[in-house]
């Protein structure tokens, strides 16, 4: 009796790893099907959304929201491209994030030969005002949280905790400041000075582009360029956002643009079922199972990963 009870056991773990593979294959011959399938999307507006930090690649976050440009542009090339689409609205709520990624973003919507919108939600600082600059038109809330336009480097730094724990920090380069950056020894003044130049032209930049952006004149935003954030109603003041109001605002714009009615279609990139457990599978994501302590010394060994953010 014991056999045969065995025997059945083992036919339904057979019977349900057959059928797990099977939704795999099922997932994917569906995936290679619908996968950014815009084209037979109805609407003539297309409303992209910037949520979260905005980074180059597209990556795994699971308990955090990021806007990665090589996902965005990807949706900016498809909208542009089809002739249904009459504008683009770009929903932002996006506190910023890699100044490059911002910057490739604000570069397509350059490119884009069609209307397009910022509409700063809550929050659209950094460079996620940087990319809603390079609009034709921004709306925000009156209470949102807007500007903030300037540059922040920034790197743990466990030179203290070195020297408490008697440890010894081996400095073997070929390049004078190959290890610039490193978390593992103080930053020196000359190193102080070369961070600050690099900072100061990513800045400069930024300043630029706003100014262009929003036809002002560059003393203007350079007396802006402090860091700090204004709302919505101070920002209309500035010269930084156009009109205040909501979607509403977005489409009355639009409608006097297009001449014509607006109805609007989300464009996002759909992973469905094997991109997501994709995601959850990722380096990133195995941090948990590891523990925070095993994923705080993984990053230490990465002495020059520095974050320079918009």
């Amino acid at each position: 009796m014991a056999a045969e009870k065995k025997s059945r056991w083992m036919t339904v773990l057979k019977v349900i790893l057959w059928l797990i593979v099977l939704s795999f294959a099922i997932s994917f011959i569906i995936s290679l099907f619908v996968e950014d399938d815009f084209e037979s999307l109805d609407g003539n507006v297309a409303v992209i959304e910037i949520t979260g930090t905005i980074v180059a690649q597209d990556g795994s976050y699971l308990f955090e929201d990021v806007a990665s440009s090589d996902e965005i542009t990807k949706l900016i090339r498809k909208a542009g491209k089809n002739d249904r689409i009459k504008a683009i609205v770009f929903e932002i709520n996006s506190p910023g994030g890699s100044a490059v990624a911002s910057d490739e973003i604000a570069a397509e919507i350059k490119k884009v030969n069609k209307t397009t919108v910022a509409w700063i939600r809550e929050i659209g600082t950094s460079g996620a005002y940087w990319i809603a600059s390079s609009t034709d038109h921004v709306v925000a809330n009156r209470m949102s949280i807007t500007g903030s336009i300037g540059v922040i480097a920034s790197y743990l730094g466990f030179e203290g905790f070195i020297e408490e724990h008697n440890i010894t920090y081996n400095r073997l380069i070929s390049g004078k400041y190959k290890d610039l950056g490193s978390p593992f020894k103080e930053i020196t003044p000359e190193e102080r000075v070369l961070f600050e130049k690099s900072l100061g032209s990513i800045n400069d930049y930024f300043i630029d582009e706003v100014a262009k952006n929003r036809n002002l004149n560059r003393k203007d935003v350079e007396r802006l360029a402090t860091g700090q954030f204004y709302l919505g109603v101070d920002a209309l003041n500035l010269g930084l956002v156009d009109e205040l109001g909501s979607k509403d605002e977005v489409k009355k714009y639009i409608e006097k643009q297009i001449d014509g009615e607006v109805d609007f279609v989300n464009y996002k990139t759909e992973k469905g079922f094997l991109g997501a457990l994709s995601g959850v599978m990722s380096q990133n994501s195995f941090f948990i199972g590891k523990g925070i302590g095993n994923a705080f010394f993984t990053q230490a060994e990465k002495p020059q990963t520095i974050s320079i953010t918009t």
